[in-house]
């Protein structure tokens, strides 16, 4: 999957799902890592560091 690609997924990800959209990324990562198909589980973390860049740093 291209970083296009990955960009595209978190986006449409972030619209079907807000501030929950993280949560379900790492889930499906989660899931992946223990089914053994690393391949998916690689891009679904890096849908998940789209998804940090696109929430933005915290302010404090």
């Amino acid at each position: 999957m291209t970083a296009a690609d990955v960009s595209a997924l978190a986006r449409h990800l972030f619209e079907t799902h807000g501030p929950k959209a993280l949560a379900q990324a790492a889930q499906e990562a989660s899931s992946f890592e223990k089914a053994g198909d690393s391949a998916q589980a690689r891009t679904w973390r890096q849908v998940e560091a789209v998804l940090r860049e696109m929430r933005g740093a915290r302010e404090s």
